[in-house]
């Protein structure tokens, strides 16, 4: 803390990550985070590579895959580090600007993500919904465009947050109940008045969160009506399998987001550490299972990682036999 007349200004934060966890399970705590991370960072970097070696998955609907991994890595690498090490090394603290940096990229990667499953929504109604003009519309070209375009868009209003939140005078607690920097979490410990900067800050989240949401459910709907008009089960089925994917993906974005906003509307209050809970599995689980899903449900990426398999399997015995015996 730095001293200013009879007040003083925070200079760090404190991540408390799980308030209640009692100190005896911060070992598996961090151990079981870490593992997260890990397998996320590999299962993610496997798609990336997949994607970079084989040119049978340089089509339309890959390349948003291929953004959504490298969101979900980048998400993952900047939440996960810090509160594995306070759980690790009992090291909590974080500088007062790199704390807003960490909320900066938290906000503006969840955005990304939200404009990215979009993007996703959008392609899976031009298959389903207009199929003879879907490789006209949905081009390798458009979904470049249409991809930067999410990453440009997603910048404003994260940065809005950041530039509003920083000059406030923070000079009481520094303890976030949090296990990373967000908006809420950092600005409640503010010494004035938070709604003028909470308030346009709930306000870009819900653009953000449910402008999107509602063009996805409004495509699903259009989708679902023109799955019920096919007449012959089986490609009803196909249409349903191609949509599956996606819809399973956005899905555990959205869904949990919803309910910890709907539910805080409805005057319905969690605990501080379920409340955690929540959010943490909604933001890590996802990025740590959607390579699986991928993998399982799309046949392309399925094939490619056996191809992958089967090379370093025969590189293997190829290195074993050649070992020379001693």
């Amino acid at each position: 803390m730095m001293s200013e007349g009879n007040r003083s200004r925070v200079t760090e934060f404190i991540l408390t990550g799980f308030p209640g966890l009692h100190p005896q399970y911060y070992g598996l705590t961090s151990a079981v985070l870490f593992l997260v991370y890990v397998v996320t960072v590999k299962a993610n970097a496997v798609v990336i590579f997949l994607f970079a070696t084989n040119k049978s998955l340089h089509k339309p609907v890959y390349y948003i895959i291929l953004n959504v991994s490298a969101c979900d890595l980048l998400f993952s690498t900047t939440a996960l580090p810090k509160i594995i090490s306070r759980y690790w090394f009992q090291s909590g603290n974080i500088s007062f600007t790199a704390c807003f940096v960490q909320m900066y990229f938290v906000h503006y990667l969840g955005s990304v993500n939200s404009f990215i499953f979009l993007l996703m929504a959008f392609d899976r109604y031009c298959a389903v919904c207009h199929p003879l003009r879907y490789t006209a519309i949905v081009t390798k070209f458009t979904v470049h465009i249409l991809s930067v375009t999410a990453w440009i868009i997603a910048i404003p209003i994260p940065l809005m947050m950041v530039i509003r939140a920083y000059p406030l005078p923070y000079c009481a607690s520094n303890i976030i109940n949090h296990c990373y920097c967000d908006h809420v979490g950092i600005t409640v410990l503010a010494c004035t008045d938070r709604t003028p900067y909470s308030t346009p800050a709930f306000v870009g989240a819900m653009i953000i969160l449910l402008g999107p949401l509602a063009f996805i459910l409004l495509s699903y709907c259009l989708i679902f009506i023109e799955i019920g008009k096919v007449t012959n089960l089986g490609n009803c089925g196909k249409t349903l399998s191609t949509c599956s994917t996606q819809l399973i993906i956005i899905s555990l974005y959205y869904v949990p987001r919803c309910f910890v906003y709907f539910t805080s509307q409805a005057g319905i209050n969690f605990s501080a550490d379920i409340r955690i809970v929540i959010i943490m599995l909604y933001s890590l689980v996802p990025p740590m299972i959607n390579p699986l899903i991928y993998c399982l449900r799309a046949k392309d990426i399925r094939e490619c990682l056996m191809k992958q398999f089967y090379i370093e399997k025969s590189r293997f015995q190829q290195f074993t036999l050649n070992r020379p015996v001693h």
